[in-house]
């Protein structure tokens, strides 16, 4: 049998994308191409690979097994055939999609684009917000670099901790608990306001003052920092926002922060990109900058809030 390198190529593109017409897409063939593609590597492997489950196409237990050695085996021929591992940045014309946490674009974003562009003046970052939906999914590679507290659930999906952020306490500076001893119960009693991008009135803390049997009275709930500490700005109310990303916030608003009256855990901070730009030599410069203004970010919070 006479062995088709093409073959492995489809298979790894059919596998991530468990779609023939989104394969065809990535690989830049007709979806009847592809549709033929699928039937050789049927043949040849003997399995159905993908099946129609509905209006979706669902893997093999067979398809499955092999799914990260087919795309381990692809990602060494691109290697072995690239000519070098090495970029130049001051000719790279590349635009970079980027979802992160509005926070941390904020307290990172302006130093990953200004070092990233003294090196390379061609590439361009777009920051996307954090939406429940879109139609840029991270699982498909659509997005470089996601960047936030959850740990990726795929398996498709790389991640490291970058550094980690502890919650804080802020509220406006005529806060009637901005000074002096603040108990438990003084912080349960007041009012409070989440962040949530799905609205939610509830969060960790919540669990840990009521397990101390004191509950408190959460009055809204905001999708995004920036937006709760506006409100705080204005009213009476309290939130615990993670201390590093929420600081260029608390310092433009000129709000008040304290440490929270309880124990919560540091919150880490995950960088997170698809598999196949593993190898992307571009790509691999983007993550090391990114890192760098990350931990900058982290650092330099850490050092303010010591000083």
């Amino acid at each position: 049998m006479q062995l088709d390198l093409n073959l492995l190529v489809a298979l790894d593109a059919l596998l991530e994308e468990g779609s023939v017409t989104a394969a065809a897409s990535r690989l830049h063939v007709s979806t009847p191409a592809m549709s033929r593609t699928l039937g050789r590597i049927r043949k040849a492997t003997g399995d159905q690979i993908l099946v129609r489950t509905g209006r979706t196409m669902t893997p093999t237990p067979r398809a499955i097994a092999l799914r990260e050695s087919v795309h381990d085996l692809v990602q060494q021929a691109h290697q072995l055939l690239s000519p070098s591992a090495e970029i130049d940045p001051t000719s790279l014309t590349r635009t970079f999609i980027l979802k992160w946490h509005d926070a941390l674009a904020a307290a990172a974003g302006p130093a990953l684009l200004q070092s990233t562009r003294a090196e390379a003046p061609g590439i361009r970052l777009r920051f996307l917000a954090e939406a429940t939906s879109d139609i840029h999914d991270p699982r498909r590679g659509d997005i470089d670099l996601e960047a936030g507290s959850s740990t990726p659930s795929t398996p498709e999906l790389r991640h490291e901790i970058v550094g980690h952020d502890r919650l804080i306490l802020a509220m406006r500076p005529e806060h009637p608990l901005a000074t002096g001893e603040m108990t438990l119960a003084d912080y349960a009693a007041a009012e409070h306001i989440t962040v949530s991008r799905r609205g939610r009135l509830r969060d960790p803390i919540d669990d840990e003052l009521e397990a101390h049997g004191q509950p408190r009275q959460v009055v809204a709930a905001t999708p995004t920092t920036a937006t709760a500490l506006q409100f705080i700005s204005h009213h009476d109310l309290l939130a615990a926002v993670p201390e590093f990303i929420s600081r260029p916030h608390l310092n433009a608003l000129g709000l008040h922060a304290r440490p929270l009256p309880l124990a919560m855990p540091d919150i880490p901070i995950h960088l997170a990109w698809h598999q196949r730009y593993d190898n992307d030599p571009a790509h691999a410069w983007l993550r090391e900058h990114a890192r760098r203004a990350l931990h900058r970010a982290c650092g330099s919070s850490r050092a303010s809030a010591a000083e």
